[in-house]
């Protein structure tokens, strides 16, 4: 499930009336049209599952796995409304974020500046991931030294992403994200054969809604970064744009033909996020409950260039020795799809931030393909010389997810906004769905609060 556009011609970002087309009514025509909260996925098992949850697992046993499943599940609804507003408005998420009330500096609005700096300690995130990618293939071809392994990735990245080679690596990586999500599955299977084995009140246990002080800096970082975060959040639209949703829905009009497309194509939006919950959501607890159940057992916490050693354990242990190299080639695959996804959601949302500040027109299509192609080669040579000169790629994962919490509560502000001013009357949700928003923002802001009480706790 691609991010397939319309026609390499056209641009995706500009709505016109020749490019209508109607919503497709039958289960099968919608799963046609899925793709772009998969197309999330690849960038949130590699970062989140592979290294944060299981980090938290380790550290902190079962009892914090309320956290990842809360993590999961609260945050779709934000999802949803960003997804509606570009499907009836057709605007890109930065585009959106200058229409926000408050004090503009210059032509961009105050939350455009509050993420461009949070932008700056995401930085590391990223670098920490392909960090990752270096550190697995040095373990696979140890010939070849990590620094060097970085330069060379990092030079692939941007080649793949400057030439627009989207479609091929997006759909390598969905295939090779299922078979290791499944092997993940197979693996907590056939650890309850093991010494390991974890038990029902263990994940009682998990469930119970407790957290020790200790562990709640990694627990904000893994709340920020498992799940749908608040910048993959923000990257939803343009994946969105790009396969059509919101040129097929057309120009805004006061006619019942234009309600029935928006309905209809936010009906698929729907689809295409809640089943890719459903698949990270669950991935995300078989990862968590094998960091628990095995790296808390033998206190092995993945940390520094031994990070890929110590999370093949996971597999290892439940599945034997053999394990590791099947281990090896998928953490290759989910942290590369991660990285390359990154990479092209970073050129695209940071063009248009870019554009919205004035320095670029992000609707000229050559400029906005120029830029892409420039940051092409930016970002991925910041993230390699960040990693290189800290060399602690599962700290630096960790920083970016606390730092994504911070900018969720900006994406909830959005949300909050674009569902009660911005959306036609005649797209306003049921009881159900609204009761469902309000009770995933109630979560994500008691658990921003008590995040921060604990952490003055310990101060």
């Amino acid at each position: 499930m691609s991010t397939k556009i319309l026609d390499k011609n056209i641009d995706p970002y500009i709505r016109t009336d020749d490019r209508i087309q109607e919503p497709p009514v039958t289960f099968a025509g919608i799963v046609k049209h899925l793709g772009p909260g998969f197309v999330l996925s690849a960038a949130i098992v590699g970062s989140g599952e592979l290294i944060a949850t299981t980090a938290l697992g380790a550290r902190a046993g079962f009892i914090a796995f309320w956290v990842i499943i809360v993590s999961c599940l609260v945050k779709v609804t934000l999802q949803l409304e960003f997804g509606k507003h570009v499907i009836h408005s057709g605007e890109s998420s930065m585009y959106s974020l200058n229409q926000l009330p408050g004090p503009r500096f210059g032509k961009a609005n105050w939350s455009i500046w509050m993420w461009l700096f949070i932008q700056v300690f995401k930085l590391l995130q990223v670098g920490g991931i392909i960090g990752g990618v270096a550190i697995t293939l040095n373990i696979s071809f140890p010939f070849v030294s990590i620094p060097v392994w970085t330069i060379l990735v990092m030079i692939l990245t941007s080649l793949l992403v400057y030439k627009g080679y989207y479609r091929l690596v997006e759909k390598f990586s969905l295939v090779m994200i299922a078979l290791f999500s499944l092997f993940t599955l197979a693996s907590v299977f056939f650890l309850q054969y093991t010494s390991y084995a974890f038990t029902w009140q263990d994940v009682q246990q998990g469930l119970s809604f407790q957290l020790p002080p200790a562990i709640v800096g990694i627990a904000i970082a893994a709340f920020g970064i498992t799940g749908v975060g608040g910048d993959e959040i923000l990257y939803y639209n343009y994946w969105c744009l790009e396969k059509g949703y919101a040129a097929y829905t057309g120009p805004k009009e006061d006619t019942e033909s234009w309600v029935r497309r928006a309905k209809g194509w936010i009906r698929v939006m729907y689809m295409d996020a809640i089943l890719a919950m459903v698949v990270y959501t669950t991935v995300t607890a078989a990862f968590y409950l094998l960091g628990a159940a095995i790296l808390h057992k033998t206190g092995d916490v993945p940390e520094g260039y031994q990070m890929v050693e110590v999370l093949s354990g996971i597999y290892t242990q439940s599945l034997g020795p053999w394990a590791k190299s099947i281990f090896m080639a998928g953490a290759l695959i989910v942290l590369y799809s991660t990285l390359f996804t990154a990479t092209a959601s970073w050129t695209r949302i940071f063009s248009d931030a870019f554009g919205q500040i004035g320095w670029i027109d992000f609707y000229n299509p050559q400029v906005r393909k120029r830029a892409v192609a420039w940051l092409a080669w930016i970002f991925p040579a910041s993230w390699a010389l960040l990693f290189l000169f800290i060399k602690l790629p599962v700290l630096m994962v960790l920083l970016g997810g606390f730092v994504t919490s911070i900018l969720l509560l900006m994406v909830v502000y959005a949300a909050i906004h674009f569902r009660y001013r911005r959306l036609p009357a005649v797209l306003y949700p049921g009881r159900l769905y609204t009761l469902a928003f309000w009770v995933s923002t109630g979560a994500i802001l008691l658990a921003a609060a008590y995040g921060v009480i604990q952490l003055f706790r310990l101060l």
